[in-house]
């Protein structure tokens, strides 16, 4: 993209980012003048001059004493450019001198990520000399409120079985936090989202450490003939990427479009019923499996199906306190999983169990659709306290990830 012209004044860098994909979306010809940069700065231009004259009607209400006024114009500002973080670092200070001090945090928090997404606030350099205090008292007030919900979550368990028993989860919200860098005992492991450290890595992982893996291998015919009498059927069957963009990414085909899709038992760890009451031995042999269960967020079941020459491009996983196995139950020729630069050939009622936070794909060369029963399942190197005090502390993650997106 062509570099943009220099901004007048100070015009926040959110205003031209939030212009030129204004101007792109709105974009009704491919001439020149429509897609230059001058162009896009006369609409910043514009957007800067309405924007600066509410802020400033804001702050003189605010040294006025009123608070609902500034509050209005705050958010009506903030309604036309979300990503506004300077405007939404005053609501903050408005609503924390008010008390309203869960508002506040959901404000402080939004304008720092959206600062930051911008490559602003991170530090002193990158943070204008009046706003360093203001910036500072925001990260303050965000860790030490996150801080403190965090531990109002883990205090029950803590009394009751000792700080102790939560010491690798402490590191493990150090690593979170960005306070303590991650101790990687494997560098090829690389969570995207929450990393337990001490925890011992390994790709793929000895069976011998799954009791349940025999008594749900003796299920495989009575599971696979559930699957052939759904298979024919489309309308519980559900795409696991949900857009073209995120399959374009994800996804190739050998000698046709590429398709990965499934019927799902749990997604996002709410379960499928439907599904559930159509495999009734599935589902019985899942209930007595330890599926990682996390409101909102897991396990990931299904019965997941690659149609032929679908190859799932390397990606990594969002933590290592589960695992991923697969029971394969159709496996044509030339089908396999590679975990970290290893080859798994899927073996039909074999199950295998491995790590996904290593960098991991899987393909079907073949000219027949391949079908295997995955599920999340608690890593078992986690202890029972560890892993209810995750099960806690992950939806209040996501709990929190919502409440910015929603400001």
């Amino acid at each position: 993209p062509m570099p943009p012209p220099p901004l007048p004044l100070a015009m926040p860098l959110a205003i031209w980012n939030f212009c030129r994909a204004w101007n792109d979306s709105t974009i009704r010809d491919d001439s020149e003048t429509s897609r230059s940069p001058s162009y896009t700065l006369t609409k910043c231009c514009r957007l800067f001059d309405v924007m600066t004259a509410i802020l400033a009607d804001a702050r003189r209400a605010t040294l006025a004493g009123d608070w609902a006024t500034a509050e209005s114009l705050l958010r009506l500002a903030l309604a036309d450019l979300p990503q506004d973080h300077e405007a939404r670092l005053e609501l903050g200070e408005l609503l924390e001198r008010r008390g309203e001090h869960d508002a506040a945090l959901i404000q402080y928090a939004r304008a720092l990520q959206d600062a930051q997404a911008l490559g602003l606030w991170m530090n002193r350099d990158s943070t204008p000399g009046p706003l360093q205090p203001r910036v500072e008292h925001a990260v303050v007030w965000v860790r030490d409120r996150r801080r403190a919900a965090i531990a109002a979550l883990l205090d029950p368990l803590a009394a009751k079985y000792g700080a102790k028993a939560l010491r690798r989860i402490e590191r493990c919200l150090r690593i979170y936090f960005g306070e303590e860098a991650a101790p990687y005992l494997d560098a090829r492991q690389q969570p995207t989202f929450l990393y337990v450290p001490e925890v011992a890595p390994a790709t793929y992982f000895n069976r011998a450490m799954f009791r349940w893996i025999d008594a749900l291998e003796e299920q495989t015919d009575a599971i696979r003939t559930e699957l052939q009498a759904l298979l024919p059927t489309a309308a519980s069957r559900e795409r696991v990427f949900d857009s073209d963009e995120l399959e374009a990414q994800n996804l190739r085909g050998q000698n046709a479009a590429p398709s990965w899709n499934g019927y799902y038992f749990f997604r996002h760890g709410e379960r499928r019923q439907d599904n559930c009451d159509a495999c009734p031995a599935t589902a019985a042999a899942l209930d007595a499996l330890p599926l990682s269960r996390i409101r909102d967020h897991g396990p990931e079941v299904l019965f997941s199906v690659f149609t032929a020459g679908t190859h799932l491009l390397p990606h990594r996983g969002v933590t290592n306190a589960r695992l991923v196995a697969h029971l394969p139950l159709i496996v044509p020729r030339d089908c396999a999983l590679r975990v970290a630069g290893e080859d798994h050939v899927w073996r039909e009622g074999e199950v295998v169990v491995f790590d996904d936070t290593y960098e991991h794909e899987a393909w079907n060369r073949s000219d027949a659709i391949r079908v295997v029963l995955i599920f999340d399942i608690w890593n078992p190197l986690l202890t029972d306290v560890e892993r209810a005090a995750l099960t806690e502390l992950i939806p209040s993650f996501g709990d929190f990830r919502h409440a910015l997106e929603q400001a």
